[in-house]
């Protein structure tokens, strides 16, 4: 047997994967065990429990290898203080520090911590990416498409992988990013780099397309084959500590806006703009790399493939047969794909294409099994009260909690790999209420209204609720709700602009409607996710609707819970009417424990940066 341990740190969502013989035994994110949103530190608690799930210790693995070169990116990094000198003076003195000290010796960093005394490896950073997508996809052969802010050079990568074997065929290389593009409007418009993209996204549908000729007059150079060329006169990333300067701010009518200050209609419009200039490179690219691959089916990875709506775009537009995203399509699932590059590549190994793909439902992290004397005892030390039910009682049970409107929250099985919730540590409500995605987002979450959920469908019931081309296990595609689901809007409501749309009802799942009618859909089938099956098939039989709300189970700033303890305290300190655990069914009216104080509740939010 060969046990190969992958890494990735030190910039942002550290994270470590385990791979034997081919096969994925166990992955997860370090910011899950140190309840810091993003951890980039060394990922030692990520790694120990990868070592825990494969059952050996340090001296039982093969390889180690990191993500990408870290000689390459410093190599980029004094090329371009050298360049814009004395511009990148601040930067460079800012950045410098960390690298003599820590990344530039990342292989002397890693052996120090594993007392390892073989050679590290290293895997160039998009070809993490894209062996990340390719091995665990369910396709013989098929393009690979990789979009991101930057690696060591490269910003965007395309190629083709056959059997073993990954070719990466062309690039886009710094400062010319799709990636920095995006994350140049997420700062402008006041939310957090490489978290807030995902808000901006959100926010799209509440504004007009407005600056898209702006954007693509003054910023953006895209060719037909979806290359781009970024005019560097309105960034301050290359060099500098803001992705945006003054001349930026000009273009959109003043400053950034403040983080945490008021959304205004500029920041809505601004947001639909660069969506849907995004959309359109993203599109571009794609047909790009059909024409010069001619394959059948499509895997992405990077930052950017974790954008729905452009992934959801092209799916639908049918330039490949299908797409396949690696659920942690960003630099934490390159820890993964690194692992998994050594095996096929580097050591020459057989792939076997597994169906319906190799990520096991992305369940491989750290599990909360359904009877533990272990969790009984942190359960009952935090003066939790339960019942415990076999399983099919407990969906039963789930689903009439939800029918009821009651919010419930499950903590149960293993832990998911990437930034999604998909069942296992979910927040779940019915999709039928016009009142809980505010409620959810204000009372739970404790975050912006206007941000949206997702809905959870049965695999087979997905074509009746929404227009959707393919299957979703991963919650990364986002399709319209059909017409004949849809409720029509008066003409009063159609007056309204902004959030003020947020309290229309538009179908009749309005929880999980974006006010554009889209959705970010999730389809369960009984293979990955067979327990959240049998709830939404319980919830199916007691209303008649197979849709209901999939949200991570954690709040603003905080990451998805990990163990039985983070489940219990979240529970606590939110309005989640019932917990999940295990087996364990935990009502909030049956606890010892009164109810977090305001005073109490803040006092626990603080723990979490806002993201």
């Amino acid at each position: 047997m060969t046990t190969i341990l992958g890494i990735s740190a030190f910039y942002h969502d550290a994270a470590a994967a385990i791979v034997r013989d081919g096969k994925i035994i166990a992955a997860a994110q370090e910011e899950r065990f140190t309840r810091k949103k993003g951890d980039s530190s060394f990922p030692a608690h990520a790694i120990d429990y990868c070592l825990r799930a494969a059952g050996i210790d340090e001296s039982e693995i093969d390889h180690v290898v990191f993500y990408e070169h870290p000689l390459t990116h410093f190599e980029r990094l004094m090329t371009v203080y050298h360049l814009s000198a004395p511009h990148s003076l601040k930067s460079y003195l800012e950045a410098f520090p960390t690298w003599l000290t820590n990344k530039l010796w990342t292989d002397r960093v890693i052996a120090r911590e594993l007392d390892w005394k073989k050679p590290i490896q290293f895997c160039d950073h998009h070809l993490s990416h894209a062996a990340a997508a390719f091995y665990p996809s369910p396709f013989e052969e098929a393009a690979i498409l990789t979009i991101d802010g930057v690696g060591e050079w490269s910003t965007t990568t395309y190629g083709m992988g056959r059997g073993n074997h990954i070719e990466l065929l062309k690039e886009i290389r710094f400062p010319n990013s799709v990636g920095l593009l995006y994350s140049a409007f997420t700062f402008f418009t006041g939310f957090k780099i490489n978290s807030g993209e995902y808000k901006l996204m959100g926010l799209a549908p509440y504004g007009k397309t407005k600056y898209v000729d702006l954007i693509f007059d003054k910023l953006i150079n895209v060719g037909e084959d979806g290359s781009v060329q970024l005019n560097q006169r309105y960034f301050d990333y290359v060099g500098g500590l803001a992705m945006t300067n003054a001349a930026f701010a000009e273009l959109f009518g003043g400053a950034p806006r403040e983080p945490e200050s008021e959304i205004t209609q500029r920041e809505m419009d601004i947001a639909a703009s660069i969506q849907a200039v995004l959309n359109e490179i993203v599109l571009k690219m794609a047909r790009h790399v059909k024409a010069e691959t001619g394959a059948k089916n499509l895997v992405l990875a990077g930052g950017v493939a974790l954008n729905v709506v452009s992934t959801g775009l092209l799916s639908r537009q049918g330039i490949f047969d299908e797409i396949w995203i690696q659920p942690a399509a960003g630099d934490s699932g390159s820890s993964l794909g690194a692992a998994l590059w050594y095996w096929h590549q580097r050591l020459g190994n057989k792939r076997v294409v597994e169906k319906p793909d190799g990520m096991q439902g992305s369940f491989l992290g750290p599990a909360i099994l359904p009877e533990s004397e272990a969790d009984d005892r942190v359960l009952e030390k935090l003066g939790a009260v339960w019942e415990s039910l076999p399983e099919q009682q407990l969906q039963e049970r789930m689903a009439q909690l939800i029918a009821e409107g009651k919010v419930v929250a499950v903590a149960r099985g293993r832990m998911e790999w990437g930034p999604r919730a998909l069942g296992a540590r979910s927040i779940l409500g019915d999709a039928r209420s016009p009142k809980m995605q505010t409620h959810m987002n204000i009372k739970i979450k404790f975050r912006e209204s206007f941000r949206p959920f997702a809905p959870m469908v049965l695999a087979e019931d997905a074509t009746t609720y929404f227009d959707i081309t393919q299957e979703s296990p991963y919650m990364l595609l986002a399709y319209p709700v059909r017409d004949e689901q849809r409720i029509s809007l008066t003409e009063e409501q159609r007056k309204l602009w902004g959030i003020d749309l947020l309290n229309v009802p538009r179908s009749k799942i309005p929880a999980v409607t974006h006010v554009d009618y889209s959705a970010r859909v999730q389809t369960i089938d009984t293979t990955r996710n067979p327990f959240i099956y049998g709830v939404i098939s319980a919830f199916k039989r007691q209303t008649g609707c197979s849709v209901i709300i999939n949200t991570s189970f954690n709040v603003r700033g905080e990451p998805i819970v990990n163990t039985v303890e983070d489940a219990y305290r979240c529970f606590m300190a939110t309005d989640i009417d019932c917990l999940v655990a295990g087996n364990r069914l935990l009502e909030r009216h049956k606890q010892n424990n009164a109810p977090m104080t305001d005073e109490e509740r803040d006092t626990w939010l603080r723990r979490f940066d806002l993201d």
